[in-house]
C-alpha cells in the first residue's frame, strides 16, 4: 500500500521521498495497513505528535473509515478515498 501511496504523489508532481528528508512539503502522509486498535494508532501516530509545526498530517489505511480529524489534528483516510477523492486532502 505504500508504493500506491507513493506512486500516487509522484504522477500528480508532489516531491516524493522516504525515510528522513529535511521538510520542505507542507504535508506529511504516515501509510499503514490496518489499524487494528489503540495501541497500533497510537504506534503509528507518535512520530506526528513529535513534529511540532503546521503542516497536514494524513493516516492513510486500508481499514474503512469516514474521513476524520483526531484530537491531534491528524486527519485519517481510507486509501479508496485518498485515491478517487481528487479533493480529500483539502477538507
Amino acid at each position: 500500500m505504500e508504493n500506491v501511496v507513493y506512486n500516487e504523489h509522484g504522477m500528480l508532481g508532489y516531491s516524493v521521498d522516504a525515510g528522513v528528508i529535511p521538510i520542505t512539503e507542507r504535508n506529511h502522509i504516515q501509510s499503514v495497513y490496518l489499524l487494528l486498535d489503540e495501541a497500533k494508532r497510537t504506534q503509528e501516530i507518535r512520530p506526528f505528535r513529535k513534529i511540532d509545526d503546521s503542516f497536514k498530517k494524513i493516516v492513510v489505511t486500508k481499514d474503512i473509515v469516514i474521513p476524520h480529524y483526531d484530537e491531534y489534528d491528524i486527519l485519517t483516510v481510507n486509501i479508496y478515498d485518498f485515491l478517487l477523492d481528487p479533493h480529500i486532502l483539502e477538507q
